[in-house]
């Protein structure tokens, strides 16, 4: 069964406070008409700190699209590979044994893909997979672990390696002065994570259903508008809203896999912000502390879009380990409204006879000689 292992995760030396955020706002936004109420927002995220790529006089000034864009690229180029060679390290195989990457990001483009980067220079085969995701914002982490799912159900035996860069703060838009774009200043943080699922043993979530879905005619309500000056993060009042119609869907998701949703052993959740997580802890019955996990990524990191749900499991490994067969969710919000959910239970089994021979027909695998 494919199992997601031990995800590594990175953030950037700068270090931003709430307190020092409040005052930044209160300077460089001073008597626009919406700052008081962003400004309780941004209280009320209950973010300690966030961690961001350039020191905050740089990441305050806008130099244009072009100039951001080419720091997205050397900053994931800087930080992607140690993540990387830490979860490959975690999961106990070396990169000649990845059969696809996944990447994932909303806060830079590249074309190729960085995909095409990591296997030129960190001696992945030149067969290996190559599926980048970019538009599907924060919900993207739980697209990747359920992609990389639904890969190893297809190739068994097959290995994923999910990498998630999201320097949010390339994104910060000096004169946007919206209630949702203030917010979005004070909320969002900057990180690199990377995990890999195994198609054939490993210690961590043994995944064992996925479903996608879409909250009808909503697709305006978390977005960008492409401008010049770059992504112009878009946020609907309505968005905090959203769990009460998707905690139905996550009970009947479980339900169908014969579980209780309100009577699990762990909890992953994506940390869109305060209201996410209490309003979903309340319309599931959960207890608010079985979200420890995904409130501490919010306080210590901020909200760092799809990398939330790989560091929420980076903390759950990091406790104690639940014992064999404790079960779980991973789920993952973002545009459309979208939400990616998957349910799984923890595996204790490290070697899980990986076999390095690959002699699986249906993966294509080259002598490391010939690579």
């Amino acid at each position: 069964m494919p199992t997601l292992c031990k995800p590594s995760v990175g953030v950037p030396e700068h270090v931003v406070t709430m307190e020092e955020t409040l005052d930044f706002a209160r300077t460089l936004h001073a008597g626009k008409e919406q700052l008081p109420l962003a400004l309780r927002l941004i209280e009320n995220t209950g973010v300690r700190k966030r961690h961001i790529v350039q020191p905050i006089e740089q990441a305050l000034r806008h130099p244009g699209f072009e100039e951001r864009n080419r720091i997205y690229e050397v900053e994931s180029k800087k930080r992607c590979p140690e993540v990387i060679e830490q979860a490959l390290a975690n999961a106990g195989v070396a990169a000649l044994d990845i059969d696809a990457i996944i990447y994932v990001s909303c806060t830079g483009f590249l074309m190729p893909s960085l995909t095409a980067w990591l296997i030129n220079t960190m001696g992945f085969r030149s067969d290996t997979r190559q599926i980048p995701i970019a538009q599907l914002g924060c919900a993207a982490g739980g697209a990747a672990i359920n992609r990389a799912h639904d890969f190893c159900t297809a190739y068994p035996g097959g290995n994923v390696l999910i990498v998630s860069c999201e320097l949010c703060s390339l994104c910060y838009q000096p004169d946007d002065d919206g209630v949702g774009s203030l917010l979005s200043d004070g909320l969002f943080g900057d990180a690199v994570a990377a995990a890999v699922v195994r198609g054939r043993g490993g210690v961590g979530i043994a995944l064992e259903r996925n479903a996608s879905y879409l909250i009808p005619n909503t697709e305006d309500w978390i977005s960008y508008a492409v401008r010049a000056t770059g992504f112009h993060f878009q946020l609907d009042r309505r968005v905090p809203g959203t769990m009460e119609p998707l905690a139905p869907v996550l009970r009947q998701f479980t339900s169908d896999h014969g579980w209780d949703v309100g009577k699990l052993d762990f909890y992953l959740i994506h940390a869109g912000g305060p209201r996410i997580l209490d309003d979903l802890a309340k319309f599931l019955d959960v207890d608010r502390e079985m979200f420890r996990h995904s409130w501490a990524t919010l306080t210590e990191y901020g909200n760092i879009a799809s990398a939330v749900v790989l560091d929420a499991a980076r903390r759950l490994f990091d406790e104690e380990p639940p014992p064999p067969g404790a079960s779980g969710i991973v789920a993952g919000f973002g545009p459309g409204i979208t939400a990616e959910m998957a349910v799984g239970s923890w595996s204790d089994d490290p070697l899980g006879v990986l076999d390095l021979t690959r002699d699986d027909a249906s993966i294509p695998h080259r002598d490391p000689e010939l690579v």
